[in-house]
């Protein structure tokens, strides 16, 4: 466990550096002078449907590397290790299928949003090459993170790649490129951070490509494609869930509602730092724990997951949602920002929600349940969709975060009961009530102390007093012991 719990603080210390830049690619994105909040919504519209594109042409191989690469380092020499090959090869075959579906589906999008979000229409053909580096990127990285390599694949994607798009931003906010040239920029992000793994997997001799079958792929081929193939649309349900905002909102409303809910879901998005850290770190330990049968090891990361997670994303949260508004008017952002206001708040409950319930997904991806992972994915659209379509449609972005919340509820309850019943696990205690408790305390004492202080002075404060107190109570109550752990480990190197 110290192994996992050291790497996921690196990981999550890169990736908030990441996130310390994306902050200010956000800010240079939404103030005065800036990028319309229609140009913020097309570089949304690219993500959402870059995922899409590439969940749909990865054709469900990513989970296949977590579950079957155990079997393959434990029977094979890495260069006979066939795995990767034929990862890339199926995704590379799914992405042609992609293109043949863009081409035929090209009516439609121009039908449906050339009134409200011509911009979607005009760069339509980009987001293509967008999704293909974002597909050859995350195939090399869920390599990565089944050999213990997350922390690089991490960095370039939390970090180098907002350092890149910084540039970007700042070239366009300085005049000195069009936003036409920057949307091409933009569009070759993921290749950039893909050239750059494959070289450092390449001299950390860990990247070895072979088109011979190996005898480990000859037996377990059958099981790995009936798995490539319910996983697949499984997945592909998630990523649907979880983009349909920003394609909703561009058909009911306009591009410049989705980069509102851009900035606002931006705020919300921090509480997730430390969850992707610790799901990437993960993988390959679950995977590993389940192929050697030890459920006392599941049920503890199960269990450390939780806490930790969800007293992490409860401090983010605080802090955030007290600040918002303050931050907001401080950082004279367009004041058409203000309406995501209660958006950050909703989105935020359905990030602690997720957060809360630790790595339960990873669980059972990872188990020989798996299957059940297409299950919950299915509930979770069936729900979704016209959930989203509806609120959306009769009260715009806060709709559509309302959805958002009520269908990660629904689908982490699913989940959890599905761990509880099949193995005997859930990760609650007293201390997880406790936890809830403290973060509500501190945030009404500093609410009630601090409303009275604008400015940036009341933003210091209250982000100081509310830190304290939770980081007080977390020891005082011995809400974690991982908590006390790295308290000691830190004495430790003070006193070397």
């Amino acid at each position: 466990m110290s192994s996992l719990r050291k790497q996921t603080i690196i990981s999550s210390l890169l990736v908030y550096i990441g996130f310390l830049v994306g902050a200010v690619n956000t800010y240079m994105y939404a103030k005065n002078g800036s990028f319309t909040p229609e140009q913020v919504g097309l570089t949304k519209i690219f993500l959402d449907l870059g995922q899409n594109m590439y969940v749909f042409a990865s054709l469900g191989v990513i989970p296949v590397i977590y579950k079957f690469y155990p079997y393959y380092k434990d029977n094979l020499a890495d260069k006979k290790n066939d795995l990767l090959t034929w990862a890339l090869v199926a995704s590379l075959i799914g992405f042609c299928l992609v293109v043949i579906g863009g081409w035929y589906l090209e009516p439609l999008i121009i039908r449906k949003y050339s009134a409200r979000s011509p911009l979607l229409v005009h760069y339509y053909y980009l987001i293509f090459p967008f999704a293909l580096g974002m597909l050859l990127f995350s195939v090399i990285e869920g390599f990565c993170w089944v050999i213990q390599k997350a922390v690089i694949s991490n960095f370039l994607k939390e970090t180098v790649m907002r350092l890149i798009t910084s540039i970007f931003i700042f070239l366009f906010y300085f005049k000195v490129i069009s936003f036409p040239v920057f949307i091409y920029f933009f569009t070759f992000l993921y290749f950039f951070i893909f050239i750059i793994l494959l070289i450092y997997l390449y001299i950390n001799k860990e990247l070895h490509f072979t088109f011979t079958v190996s005898r480990v792929t000859k037996k377990f081929k059958k099981k790995m494609f009936q798995m490539q193939a319910l996983l697949f649309g499984g997945t592909l349900i998630q990523s649907m869930a979880a983009t349909i905002d920003s394609l909703v909102i561009a058909g009911f409303q306009n591009l410049g509602a989705v980069g509102v809910f851009t900035i606002a879901q931006y705020a919300a998005n921090i509480i997730q730092v430390p969850q992707r850290s610790i799901q990437s770190i993960s993988v390959g330990v679950l995977s590993k724990a389940w192929k050697d049968k030890d459920l006392k090891e599941i049920n503890r990361i199960y269990h450390r997951s939780s806490i930790n997670l969800l007293l992490m994303s409860l401090f983010i949260f605080g802090n955030v949602w007290l600040n918002a508004r303050q931050g907001i008017e401080a950082l004279h952002l367009q004041k058409e920002y203000l309406s995501g206001l209660y958006v950050i708040m909703i989105i935020g409950f359905a990030r602690i929600v997720d957060a809360g319930t630790g790595v339960n997904g990873l669980i059972i991806g990872t188990s020989t349940s798996w299957k059940f992972e297409f299950f919950s994915g299915v509930i979770l659209l069936a729900f979704r969709l016209p959930l989203t379509w509806f609120l959306v449609k009769n009260y715009g972005i806060i709709g559509s975060a309302c959805a958002e919340l009520a269908a990660y509820c629904v689908y982490n309850f699913v989940r959890f009961e599905f761990l509880r019943r099949k193995f005997k696990m859930q990760p609650f205690t007293m201390k997880s009530l406790y936890s809830l408790l403290l973060a509500a305390a501190a945030y009404f004492a500093c609410y009630y102390l601090m409303r009275g202080i604008s400015g940036w002075t009341g933003i210091f404060l209250r982000a100081i007093i509310f830190s304290v107190m939770m980081i007080g109570g977390i020891f005082y109550l011995q809400l974690t012991p991982d908590a006390h752990q790295l308290l000691d480990n830190f004495k430790k190197r003070i006193m070397k």
